[in-house]
């Protein structure tokens, strides 16, 4: 699943950042904590995808590049 909103590649990082410094710091509710694992694990799939779709189209654009 997505994260909720579009965000870009930064912002979804440094949630995934605040989020862990809250764990943490024990700043968390144990009511909160599941819901905010889960949207960790959102924003690491996002990232991950993210990763790879680059990585995909850098390696697509060299590739052009040498076909040139």
């Amino acid at each position: 699943m997505a994260p909720k909103k579009k965000i870009t590649y930064s912002e979804a990082i440094a949630e995934i950042e605040e989020i862990l410094q809250q764990m943490e710091n024990e700043e968390l509710e144990v009511d909160e904590l599941s819901g905010k694992v889960k949207r960790v694990s959102e924003l690491v799939r996002y990232c991950r995808n993210k990763l790879k779709n680059t990585e995909e189209e850098v390696e697509k654009v060299l590739k052009e590049m040498d076909e040139e």
